[in-house]
């Protein structure tokens, strides 16, 4: 949990994911046509992937467990929490608040 805390915080958004998944895969080309420049961690390709996937859905309550999406270090949670805030017009002011976009 410590390592998930550690790596949340190394960016204004952090996004877990896996490089199979469609929805991940959705949701980092979103941020990416922000403009935004997440930190993005393939748990199916990193060291201890699983062990963070494990921390992600049992202590933090991700279901399912990717993409799971941090903005200023805080969880904002999956694809459908994420394109929620994306219709309602609250995704991008986050994102400015956390200073990932500065337009």
């Amino acid at each position: 949990m410590d390592r998930v805390t550690k790596m949340v915080t190394e960016r204004p958004v952090v996004i877990f994911s896996k490089s199979s998944c469609c929805m991940s895969h959705t949701i980092k080309t979103l941020f990416c046509d922000f403009g935004v420049n997440p930190a993005v961690h393939e748990l199916d390709e990193i060291p201890r992937g699983r062990d963070i996937e494990q921390a992600l859905s049992i202590r933090l309550g991700c279901s399912p467990s990717v993409p799971a999406v941090f903005i200023g270090g805080e969880l904002v949670g999956g694809a459908n929490e994420v394109m929620s805030l994306h219709l309602n017009r609250s995704l991008i002011p986050m994102l400015k608040k956390a200073g990932a976009l500065w337009v």
